[in-house]
């Protein structure tokens, strides 16, 4: 029997849609990656397939997700990245061999170099998060709205006052709670 794992959230962002694969920090957290197998289908789904993951590369990736998580925060609020996470960061990433290569599509792909890959892959995630974090990228680091989820994410928009980490699921339950307490607040809404 196959166990049913949450949904991936996934964003063009690869390091801010890394640290959404646990959601909900603030709430009923959820952990979109809670074994080696799933780490592999999310790596997948983001263009950096590796064959296997140990447990214990799992929790290098959970490492540089929460480093990604801390620092992004911290910088979406003004404030000083945390020297831990910074050190997690640049290790992840110094140890990754991976190539990027232009496809003839003109699209980047990554080449893995190692033989699992893992690492190679959080490297990968991590010079994306470096890119982020220093400002190397049109946008701005933000969190999330909802008061449960306060994810870090990557607001490309136009006007970046985007709001919410992802629209389909923080933007919509807060705009559903809200228009639920107003119609309470209304004494003639027809139900």
């Amino acid at each position: 029997m196959r166990t049913a794992f949450p949904d991936f959230r996934l964003g063009s962002v690869l390091a801010t849609s890394f640290t959404g694969t646990l959601s909900e920090r603030h709430g009923n957290a959820v952990e979109r990656i809670p074994a080696p197998r799933r780490l592999v289908d999310w790596l997948a789904v983001n263009g950096l397939a590796v064959d296997s993951c140990t447990p214990a590369q799992l929790d290098l990736a959970r490492e540089l997700r929460e480093s990604i998580h801390a620092a992004a925060t911290a910088a979406a609020m003004g404030e000083a990245l945390p020297a831990s996470a910074v050190r997690v960061i640049n290790d992840r990433s110094a140890e990754g061999r991976a190539a990027a290569l232009l496809t003839p599509e003109g699209e980047r792909r990554w080449r893995l170099g190692s033989a699992s890959g893992v690492e190679d892959a959080l490297g990968v995630i991590a010079a994306d998060a470096i890119a982020v974090l220093a400002g190397e990228r049109d946008g701005r680091l933000a969190l999330c709205a909802s008061p449960t989820c306060r994810a870090a994410f990557f607001d490309t928009s136009r006007s970046r006052t985007r709001k919410w980490c992802d629209m389909g699921t923080c933007g919509n339950r807060q705009k559903k709670a809200r228009f639920l307490a107003n119609r309470r607040e209304e004494p003639n809404s027809v139900a």
